[in-house]
């Protein structure tokens, strides 16, 4: 049991109400906009626009999210 002179110090109130978070809407809105890749040319190694073009979503969600944590992480 730990005496009552050594207590911690209480921890800061985590809050997630970073503007960052805001960035975090593009990976949702952008696979929305059909006109990117409603349309079977470009085609990239075979692939139809669609398909290559879904794989660019993922690498963007990704990159969203990474900047995301990196801007908002708690640094003690």
């Amino acid at each position: 049991m730990a005496s009552s002179s050594q207590k911690r110090p209480p921890e800061a109130r985590r809050t997630d109400r970073s503007p960052w978070n805001w960035l975090l809407i593009v990976p949702v809105v952008v696979p929305l906009l059909t006109f990117l890749y409603n349309s079977d040319e470009p085609r990239v190694a075979g692939f139809p626009a669609f398909y290559w073009i879904q794989f660019l979503f993922i690498a963007l969600a990704v990159i969203c999210t990474l900047i995301v944590y990196r801007a908002t992480r708690r640094r003690d």
